[in-house]
């Protein structure tokens, strides 16, 4: 029969997605915030 070589998750390397997940409860916020403040200046600057 035919021989296969499954890929175990020790063997790929780590994919960016999947570092950045433990870090989202972070990040999410941090990246909102910064994105109120930009859309906000443009606002003000734009009055």
């Amino acid at each position: 029969m035919s021989h296969h070589d499954h890929h175990t998750p020790a063997d790929q390397p780590q994919d960016l997605v999947e570092s950045i997940v433990p870090h989202m409860p972070i990040v999410l916020p941090v990246a909102g915030a910064v994105l109120m403040f930009l859309l906000a200046f443009i606002a003000v600057f734009m009055a």
